[in-house]
């Protein structure tokens, strides 16, 4: 087995993604299936959250600065292979719910990346990261969008959650 230098962070600092469009493509395949084997791993693993979304938005054409970030996040996996999510049996439950955006993160088309997290007493229980649909004009908009996106998500568990426990 080939020895690999594990990463600190799953993601190159200051990812962008319009240095990687262009470029040479390199088989979509192969791509496909690795970015395919780190979205199964994103359930276990909140701390690939970003990183895998931001790779799969290459999914059809990846170029080899994408394959190059992709190898990154699994010399990091390398170096984390202990990290994970523990889940044990606690009293008073409790959901709980975080939001972020990062206004005109993408800037080919000035949309907001999204990003949640829901505890369930001490436990993650769900999180998300994604584009928003539609653009803010200032910081507070965005936020004012990621938290709509949110409440609604909140709702939706806190469904699910009375379903379970009664």
């Amino acid at each position: 087995m080939e020895k690999c230098k594990p990463m600190q962070s799953p993601l190159v600092g200051n990812w962008r993604k319009e240095d990687a469009t262009s470029g040479e493509v390199v088989a979509t395949t192969i791509y496909q299936q690795l970015v395919g084997s780190l979205m199964y791993l994103v359930n276990t693993r909140v701390d690939l959250c970003f990183a895998v979304n931001q790779l799969s938005q290459a999914m059809v054409q990846p170029t080899k600065l994408f394959w190059k970030a992709a190898k990154h996040v699994l010399r990091y996996l390398r170096g984390t292979s202990q990290f994970g999510l523990w889940y044990k049996r606690t009293e008073g439950v409790k959901l709980q719910g975080f939001t972020d955006a990062d206004l005109a993160g993408s800037p080919s088309n000035r949309k907001i990346t999204s990003g949640g997290i829901f505890n369930l007493g001490s436990d993650v229980v769900s999180w998300y990261s994604r584009k928003q649909r539609s653009v803010a004009l200032s910081s507070t908009e965005a936020e004012y969008m990621d938290a709509s996106q949110v409440a609604c998500e909140a709702i939706w568990m806190r469904k699910i959650l009375v379903g379970f426990f009664g």
